[in-house]
């Protein structure tokens, strides 16, 4: 039976070097001492801000290198816990960092009630007198733009003090979920046993061996079932959170609070909605062609990720995705491309899984030094997808950061996922470019296939989940398990159709989504693929302009709002446009997989 290592077990090579951000915890503690008395020194600009364009301009400068400090303090901090969630030293790290993050963030509440009250006249007459204001008028014009969802100093305060209690019901879901929740082994077929985690629930049910895949399908939930409960009331308590704080902001309703913090429009979300209903045919056919292809005649939700293509599935080791990676993204032309190798061979990237290391992927999203990887790498066609995703993710940030100052380089969330994406769909293109083989072909198709299925259509049924469960905590409902779980399943029989069997299983699946917890997040995969569709197309018929314009957009950060910002790459995401055009491509592939088969 395969073993998973512990930290101390894992290979250097193929961990990150956060030697970059600080050279050793003792540096980090340094730095927690001084970072300690900082709140005090905000508090001196207090009464300050609207004194003069010179006062206005310092205050700035310093809050942009105040910013880069912290991001590099906290992201120390939470990557070195994320290694290993049970390092009971890294959580107090932390933790520590977060009381940090909300005593500056309280120290520093009259900031944006100061800089709402400078008069319209005051301000343009400070931006003729001091010039150097001028690259800092974007993000006064977001804080003024807010004005009438900003409170008194004392309430800033006072909600900037709740920070450590409003972020407690995403950690300690967290902490179960990736520290305390353990599974029993499953076996296969021949009686081989197989360790069942977090990180290799999707392999196993990627096998080809349907009786792994039901017993690791029956034997997740099953444990997690046991803790439903728990999950529930803290999911619940994570949307009181968010009734509190809109309502605080004077809010109609959490969603509008959560997208207006980043520009976007409630329409935009739920025109995804309506589009992706309009287009649901399109997932029913691909179910029944997936049901087809298995030869079974009744398909399980343990059904939905195995390949459909017998015999296909190959095993992509780490060096291989990387050498296939920087192929396919040669495109983007000799300077993206070194950034990548720059990133393969400095350990930016923390790659394999670990006992307690935090599930899934992300980039660190700090580019100062530079962004981190993590990854759970398992050598599967997916993750070689995945190391695209992430490092389009980092390159992004890295641009922002070289490109923009502090205060303009953290691009919101709308924008987040068209760079990954629009990796991972340069990606596929390359490895379609590469083969006549129809077989090769089919399987490719497949992953392509399957990736619509779970960027637009699974993310859009969470969002809608998720939209669900905003309304009914509003409406004065708990969220209790069994709420959730006829809520959940109601929308997995709509989204995947007559031909999928719904094992009351799947209605247990809101509970070990992370997402849910990261405030109306999960929307902008399903837009941002879509658009990453849009604009990887436009890359690969334009060349040379289409790929300086994309470079422009990515070395945006939030320097304009994330509509505008995606029209310089040319997609206009207030039209249900491109979400049409990417489930159209996804149909003209089932055509070709067809043809293929």
């Amino acid at each position: 039976m395969q073993t998973i290592p512990t930290r101390d077990q894992a290979d250097p090579a193929y961990t990150w070097d956060l030697r970059d951000i600080f050279p050793s915890d003792e540096a980090w503690q340094q730095e927690y001492d001084a970072l300690s008395r900082c709140p005090a020194a905000v508090e001196q600009w207090r009464g300050k801000l609207g004194r003069s364009a010179g006062d206005l301009l310092r205050f700035f400068r310093e809050d942009d290198a105040l910013s880069v400090r912290l991001s590099k303090f906290y992201g120390y901090a939470s990557q070195r816990s994320d290694e290993d969630t049970g390092n009971a030293t890294y959580q107090d790290m932390r933790s520590k960092a977060l009381r940090v993050l909300v005593a500056i963030r309280t120290a520093s509440a009259f900031v944006v009630p100061e800089i709402i009250a400078i008069p319209e006249e005051s301000l343009r007459r400070f931006f003729v007198e001091e010039p150097g204001l001028a690259p800092y008028k974007r993000p006064i014009d977001r804080i003024r733009r807010r004005a009438p969802h900003t409170l008194s100093d004392e309430c800033e305060a006072l909600l900037a003090s709740a920070g450590e209690m409003t972020n407690a019901p995403e950690h300690i879901c967290a902490t179960f979920r990736d520290a305390d929740l353990a599974f029993p082994d499953v076996t296969d077929k021949n009686g081989v046993s197989h360790p069942l985690t977090n990180e290799t629930f999707v392999p196993l049910l990627m096998d080809a061996d349907r009786e792994l895949r039901k017993k690791a399908f029956e034997t997740y939930y099953r444990t997690l079932g046991g803790f439903k409960n728990t999950v529930a009331a803290t999911l619940d308590a994570q949307f009181k959170q968010l009734r509190f704080q809109s309502s605080a902001r004077k809010y109609a309703s959490t969603i509008e609070a959560a997208l207006d913090s980043t520009e976007v429009p409630v329409p935009v979300y739920l025109n995804l909605i309506e589009t992706v209903h309009a287009n649901l045919p399109k997932m029913y056919r691909y179910v029944a062609l997936r049901k087809k292809c298995l030869g079974t005649d009744a398909l399980h939700m343990y059904d939905v990720y195995t390949p459909i293509v017998p015999n296909a599935d190959v095993r992509i080791p780490f060096e291989e995705a990387k050498t296939t990676v920087r192929e396919a993204l040669g495109v983007l032309g000799e300077d993206y491309t070194a950034l990548l190798d720059q990133g393969f061979q400095s350990r930016w990237i923390d790659v394999y899984e670990n006992v307690g290391k935090r599930g899934g992927a992300y980039s660190s999203g700090n580019g100062y030094p530079h962004p981190y990887v993590l990854l759970n790498y398992k050598d599967l066609l997916d993750d070689m997808f995945t190391l695209a995703h992430e490092m389009g993710h980092a390159l992004h940030s890295y641009h922002s950061c070289q490109a923009q100052l502090p205060c303009n380089a953290d691009y919101v969330i709308f924008v987040a996922e068209v760079a990954s994406t629009c990796n991972e769909v340069l990606l596929m293109r390359h490895l379609l470019n590469a083969t006549e083989d129809k077989k090769t072909r089919a399987y490719l198709i497949n992953h392509f296939l399957d990736q619509f299925k779970g960027t637009v259509y699974r993310q859009t049924m969470f969002a809608e989940f998720e939209l669900k469960m905003g309304r009914l905590s509003e409406a004065g409902e708990t969220l209790t398990a069994e709420l959730l779980e006829q809520t959940y399943l109601d929308l997995n029989r709509l989204y995947f159709g007559p031909d999928m069997i719904s094992d009351d299983e799947i209605a247990l699946e809101w509970a070990r989504i992370p997402h849910f917890f990261y405030d109306y997040y999960v929307f902008q995969y399903a837009t941002g693929f879509s658009a990453a569709v849009a604009i990887a197309d436009r890359i690969l018929k334009e060349g040379a302009p289409a790929v300086a314009d994309y470079k422009r957009f990515l070395s945006g950060g939030c320097s304009a709002d994330p509509i505008a910002l995606l029209k310089i790459a040319g997609v206009d995401m207030s039209s249900p446009d491109p979400i049409n055009a990417a489930l159209a491509l996804f149909d003209s592939l089932l055509d070709e997989f067809e043809a293929c088969m």
